[in-house]
């Protein structure tokens, strides 16, 4: 096939270099049209004040967003990604907190307004190939789970010519995955921290991450992307989110890093029909 178009939809910057930024690296570099649609700027978290001053031009509630942009644009020019869309919200921070109130925050948007955004970016850059987050959001940010739900809709959506009839003419990708990860090492975490005697619930930097609850949303992959030839690209783009590093860029140890060699995949739509799938290749069976 000759011209390869895959769009990834998160709502944050810094989610497409955590996540399948060896997977955006590889493509981009076989020649592939590679967008990244992010829902936010990414508004919400504390960071070194340091790391504000060029910003300081800027109202308060901006500065953060505008230093994650700002990330995320020098990550994007490092994985090869073809095209950047922002849809305009603002970060809702973690599950509970204060800027879920805010009316400006994603999951207050509305939602068939959230859709047509994303059914007129469909039908401009006619993906073959759609990715996003799993029903869960993988650790159950609900902006994860918000453009789960919106990105979904958007698929199904776009090729109907009678919804959303300005936004473009009717366009169906082919394939919807879900961007997933094993859950064997989040298990082996929770264990290890039993053993520690560390709460294995209030998990990271914030501790506001329940490593029990991620651990029991299982969504086995399909599809198992090698991304080993672009594991350095991965790792320069993600030290990029300075912001989103406690102490630096990531350093991963010895076991961590063989599970990072392959990144993971859950095919949506097409329907397997209970078929056991074993891909290699996102555009597995597209065509055209």
């Amino acid at each position: 096939m000759k011209d390869k178009r895959l769009l990834f939809a998160f709502p944050h910057p810094d989610d497409e270099s955590f996540g399948p930024g060896g997977t955006i690296a590889k493509y981009a570099r076989e020649g592939a049209d590679v967008h990244y649609v992010c829902a936010t700027r990414g508004e919400v978290g504390t960071v070194d004040p340091e790391m504000l001053k060029p910003y300081e031009h800027l109202p308060a509630d901006q500065r953060l967003g505008a230093l994650r942009g700002q990330e995320l644009r020098n990550a994007a020019d490092i994985l090869g990604l073809t095209g950047l869309h922002y849809l305009g919200y603002r970060d809702s921070g973690m599950p509970g907190t204060e800027p879920n109130r805010d009316p400006r925050a994603f999951i207050n948007a509305d939602p068939d307004r959230v859709t047509g955004q994303l059914v007129k970016i469909f039908r401009s850059v006619q993906p073959q190939v759609v990715v996003t987050f799993d029903p869960f959001g993988g650790y159950g940010h609900p902006d994860h789970i918000f453009i789960h739900q919106r990105a979904t809709e958007a698929f199904h959506a776009a090729g109907d010519p009678a919804r959303y009839p300005e936004a473009g003419a009717p366009y169906q990708p082919q394939k919807l995955y879900w961007a997933v990860f094993p859950k064997s090492l989040i298990k082996f975490f929770v264990l290890l921290l039993r053993v520690t005697r560390r709460d294995a619930t209030k998990f990271g930097r914030n501790g506001d991450i329940d490593l029990k609850e991620i651990a029991a949303h299982d969504y086995p992959s399909t599809t198992h992307v090698n991304i080993r030839p672009y594991y350095a690209i991965k790792q320069e783009a993600s030290s990029c989110h300075t912001s989103q590093l406690s102490g630096g860029p990531a350093r991963f140890g010895k076991i961590q890093k063989w599970f990072m060699m392959t990144e993971h995949f859950r095919l949506v739509e097409p329907n397997a029909g209970g078929q056991r799938l074993n891909e290699r290749d996102l555009f597995q069976g597209v065509t055209g």
